[in-house]
This record gives structure tokens, C-alpha cells and sequence, in this order.
């Protein structure tokens, strides 16, 4: 009878942690959803307003229709979010950023054509030039600590 208790006390702890186990996946799947995904409370969804001296279409997508010229364009970085979230330009043309931080630390970066702007403090701002020499679609994000991950990114369109 006393082996009895303790196989019951055993099985008790197992069927706990288990549970625990179960709520923390949960909550952490939970936490990053909420996150991600556009319309949960605590969204990170970027306005589609823009500043540029390309024109926005009236999704806030912020298109050139160059071909080989000197397109501008002047990206804001607030609370996670750049403002525009989205750039569409042609390939050969040579693209012109003037990135503008607020708030906090934020940079520019753009992997595949090797840009990247200083950390940048508030009302800071700085201007990288590159050509579009390549087609297709490329993220820009902030690296400062995790601002990437918590959705401070955008998307570099060449066609």
C-alpha cells in the first residue's frame, strides 16, 4: 500500500510538469503570434502613409517607373516599423535612401546591396546611394538588438 502512494505521488509530479511544459510552448507560440500577425493587440503593422519623391499608389506602395535614373526616397524609423514598409523600382535605376530615425536607435540595412547607415539617433538622419542591379525581392530591416524580429522590417521590390 505504501508503493501504492508513492507511484501515485510520482505520477502526480509527471502529469505537472508535463502541463507546465505544454502552458509554456503555448504562451511562447501565443506570444510570438501576437506579435506577427496584423490585427492582434500589440500589432506592429507599419501605416502605409510614405514620404518620397517617388509616388504612392493608393496602397501606400511606393512605385517607380524608371528606367536607369535617380530615384529618391526618404524612409522613417519609429517603434519598430519603417514608414514606407514597401518600395517598388526598376533595375539599373540607382536608388537613393535617405533614412531618418525617431524615437529611439534604428538603422538601414539592406543585405544584398551592401547597405547599411549607422545607428542613428533621434532626428538623426543619413543617405545611402546604390544601384538596383539586381531583380527581385529584398528585405530592409533594422539591426539594432532585436528590431528585426519584432517586425522592423520592409521590402525592397526590383523589377
Amino acid at each position: 500500500m505504501h508503493m501504492t502512494i508513492l507511484a501515485d505521488m510520482n505520477r502526480g509530479w509527471v502529469v505537472g510538469i508535463i502541463v507546465l511544459v505544454i502552458v509554456a510552448v503555448g504562451g511562447g507560440i501565443w506570444w510570438t503570434t501576437k506579435r506577427a500577425n496584423p490585427g492582434l493587440p500589440g500589432d506592429l503593422t507599419p501605416p502605409t502613409n510614405s514620404t518620397t519623391t517617388a509616388t504612392p499608389t493608393s496602397d501606400g506602395v511606393v512605385t517607380d517607373k524608371g528606367t536607369g535614373k535617380i530615384v529618391e526616397f526618404t524612409v522613417t524609423g519609429s517603434s519598430f516599423k519603417f514608414v514606407p514598409n514597401k518600395l517598388e523600382v526598376t533595375q539599373g535605376d540607382t536608388i537613393r535612401i535617405t533614412f531618418k530615425s525617431s524615437g529611439e536607435m534604428h538603422d538601414f540595412v539592406i543585405d544584398e546591396f551592401d547597405v547599411a547607415t549607422d545607428q542613428l539617433g533621434e532626428g538623426e538622419e543619413e543617405e545611402v546611394e546604390f544601384v538596383a542591379n539586381q531583380t527581385g525581392s529584398f528585405d530592409f530591416y533594422c539591426s539594432t538588438a532585436n528590431h528585426r524580429s519584432i517586425g522592423m522590417k520592409g521590402i525592397l521590390v526590383v523589377k
